[in-house]
């Protein structure tokens, strides 16, 4: 819960955002304690009736988060820090919040599979994405799964198997980003954002972040049936789906309940 005293996150919930912020300097390795905080905070937003987005920063100028450190490579705690990262992974795929992730530094390694987790992403042009393990034998288990299917095969291969980076501005045009604005227009880009989703009916954002994220991958014929058993039996029970059918015929500003 926000109240709980964590370590090495920063969790803080304001009217409809809840905020996770990586917090342990200067360059938020993504530690066992610190996922395991991590997985706890986004799993205890499940069912808030209020939150409707969340946001996940850092607190570091440095940088958003240099991954998995060295220590937690090694062989004797792989097989501890891949769970520890999976249950982040697990409670991120599992909540029905959309998450915006906001990144003003370089997101490396496991960093920037963290960052590929995200709804929206929203970058300065300080941010760099790399996935550098084929330098340390190894390679990206949940990157060499994911960026595929974000940003096609053939760029996956080379940004795993030669692990170069990606500035913001080339990972916004290959949609990993959503936008990449200076530094000074951080703040506000994300409250636009933020008070545009608030300005919704927080189970109607749910389902539509169920449709889109249960989608992915699907065959059509699959998705659209899906899609509409969702729309049909899900959606239309809502009391939010009158109101915003009546408050438009009244040409006003719907008045939500939130469920």
């Amino acid at each position: 819960m926000a109240g709980h005293a964590y370590k090495y996150i920063r969790f803080e919930i304001a009217n409809h955002l809840a905020r996770i912020s990586l917090n342990q300097p200067p360059y938020n390795v993504l530690s066992i304690p610190l996922m395991k905080e991590m997985a706890e905070a986004i799993g205890s937003l499940n069912g808030s009736a209020t939150v409707k987005c969340i946001v996940l920063d850092s607190t570091s100028p440095k940088a958003f988060s240099a991954g998995i450190s060295l220590e937690d490579s090694k062989p004797d705690r792989v097989f501890q820090t891949l769970d520890a990262f999976n249950s982040v992974f697990q409670a991120i795929a599992e909540i029905s919040k959309p998450l915006i992730v906001v990144v003003n530094g370089p997101a490396i390694g496991a960093g920037s599979e963290l960052v590929a987790f995200g709804d929206m992403v929203i970058a300065t042009p300080n941010a760099r994405f790399a996935q550098p393990e084929v330098k340390m034998g190894v390679f990206p288990p949940f990157a060499a799964v994911m960026l595929p299917a974000l940003i096609g095969p053939k760029k996956a291969y080379e940004l795993i198997l030669t692990g170069q980076s990606l500035s913001a501005e080339e990972a916004q045009s290959l949609g990993f980003v959503n936008r990449v604005v200076p530094e000074s227009d951080l703040q506000q880009a994300v409250d636009e954002i933020v008070s545009r989703i608030g300005e919704f009916s927080a189970p109607v954002l749910e389902m539509t972040k169920a449709v889109i994220g249960g989608s992915v991958g699907m065959p059509l014929d699959q998705a659209l049936k899906k899609s509409q058993d969702i729309y049909l039996n899900q959606l239309m029970a809502l009391e939010d789906v009158r109101e915003g059918l009546r408050a438009r015929l009244e040409q006003r500003k719907a008045v939500w309940k939130n469920k």
